[in-house]
């Protein structure tokens, strides 16, 4: 469980790697480009300091200039924000990382980069299009690269300067696990789908033995209903605290020592995501006491980007 009172403000050390992440992160995956921005401006203004990018989400560009007019407006500088990018599966050949680290990094405008992930441990057809296809629909997967391959091209990152720390999203323990053992620099950050209705127990577990922060996706379980936010536990819980049940589950997340990123769309869902306390101990408890299971984003088990829909 986490330590610290203020959760707004809380931000966890990465110990391979430099710099603390923030727990509360903002998810910049918005379809729309003019909300993306207004969004991303409204989350900065509630107090959000971390946001999360990716290249396939086709918007750096956009959130680089987001950044650099909250930056002359606010007064806050480029070291108050902390910035996740990550390498999109069509780029996992060694020699193709470098590149599509810089070109996130200049659309970004960034020096350098706080956290570099790899999106998924799956290896797509390398090329210019993001979602390779054969004709009869199914992804094309690359060959003749293994993540281990991948990973090495991360690390040369960190060895020259450029991302401060580096880490993996959508992965699980069998895909973990020789990572770890065989990386040179160890992953800082772990970016995977976690709620009440999937823990993720056993990773968190192996995670925080091993001083790799947990960064959980769909804290609210990707807004799909009936979900977390609807169980009739949570729904008690915020009654009883007079808090939302968005509150509650962001809190949840925090208090069990992971970082948490949400995609509030509006100024007031924004300050109110961002507005998470923990929670009293037997609330803590009867949340994590929940039973049922469901994962809403099946991208560890397939390789497919369902979490994106073809054509975007």
């Amino acid at each position: 469980m986490a330590d610290a009172t203020d959760y707004r403000t809380m931000r966890i050390p990465l110990r391979h790697g430099s710099g603390a992440m923030p727990a509360a992160g903002f998810g910049t995956l918005i379809a729309d480009p003019g909300l993306m921005r207004t969004a991303t401006r409204a989350a900065l203004d509630a107090g959000y300091r971390h946001l999360d990018c990716a290249e396939r989400y086709r918007n750096e560009p956009d959130i680089g200039d987001v950044l650099q007019a909250y930056y002359a407006a606010s007064g806050l500088s480029r070291q108050n924000i902390f910035i996740t990018t990550k390498l999109w599966n069509t780029n996992h050949r060694p020699e193709r990382v470098e590149a599509a680290f810089e070109r996130s990094r200049e659309r970004l405008k960034l020096d350098v980069l706080d956290l570099y992930l790899i999106h998924t441990p799956f290896a797509f057809e390398p090329g210019d299009n993001f979602d390779p296809r054969s004709e009869s629909g199914d992804i094309v997967y690359g060959h003749g690269v293994t993540l281990q391959e991948t990973w090495g091209a991360m690390e040369d990152l960190v060895r020259r300067g450029r991302t401060r720390a580096i880490g993996i999203s959508d992965v699980g323990l069998e895909e973990l696990g020789p990572l770890y053992e065989r990386a040179s620099i160890k992953p800082a950050v772990i970016q995977v789908e976690v709620h009440p209705y999937l823990p993720q127990t056993e990773l968190l577990t192996y995670c925080r033995e091993r001083g790799m922060v947990v960064l959980a996706f769909a804290p609210l379980g990707h807004g799909i209903r009936p979900g977390p936010i609807d169980d009739p536990v949570v729904l008690s819980v915020a009654k009883r605290l007079v808090r939302s049940p968005p509150q509650v589950l962001l809190a949840w997340a925090v208090q069990r020592g992971t970082a948490m990123l949400t995609t509030p769309k509006s100024a007031d869902r924004a300050r109110e995501n961002f507005d998470i306390t923990p929670l009293p101990d037997d609330a803590f408890e009867q949340i994590n006491q929940i039973k049922p299971r469901q994962r809403y984003n099946t991208v560890v088990e397939t390789g497919a980007p369902g979490f994106i829909p073809r054509g975007r």
